[in-house]
């Protein structure tokens, strides 16, 4: 068992377009049966968008395993020991704190029990995933994902393998 790191940060407005951030559902809807049936004929165009984009977007998935099928290029370090991972998130944490909107989310004691808790799930198999708006409408994605099997997906392969 390893660890990947993953991080995003960009605008809080793109962030939030859900459906790029979940996976496809694996039946696509059901074709127009007209070429009046507008509505389907949109929401098959937005399913075969979702399908083309979502495994190749940077934009973090919300559930967190399926980081393990976005492209290799967005893992940002792989550790075999969970206190290593955890300490890239406590690192990174440190990194962008001063930017954090909130004044209660640069508490240092209050970051370092995420770091600890970090530790503690992915000693248990457990993927972490931290959230933290960013001055301006920003938005800071951090994820560590166990990898070589994911519990919660065990049939996602390695990005690295």
């Amino acid at each position: 068992m390893h660890h990947h790191g993953y991080l995003w940060t960009g605008p809080k407005e793109r962030f939030d377009n859900e459906a790029l951030r979940r996976p496809p559902h694996p039946q696509p809807p059901p074709a127009p049966v007209s070429d009046e049936d507008v509505k389907a004929e949109q929401l098959l165009k937005r399913y075969r968008e979702v399908v083309a984009e979502f495994p190749t977007s940077d934009l973090p998935p919300i559930e967190t395993a399926y980081w393990l099928i976005k492209p290799r290029s967005l893992v940002r370090g792989t550790w075999d020991e969970p206190k290593e991972a955890a300490a890239w998130i406590g690192e990174r944490l440190t990194e962008y704190a001063p930017r954090f909107a909130s004044e209660r989310d640069r508490d240092t004691t209050r970051l370092a029990r995420l770091v600890s808790v970090a530790a503690e799930q992915l000693h248990a198999g457990t993927d972490v995933s931290y959230g933290f708006y960013l001055e301006r409408p920003s938005y800071l994605s951090l994820a560590v994902v166990t990898c070589s099997p994911n519990r919660s997906n065990p049939e996602l392969a390695c990005p690295v393998a």
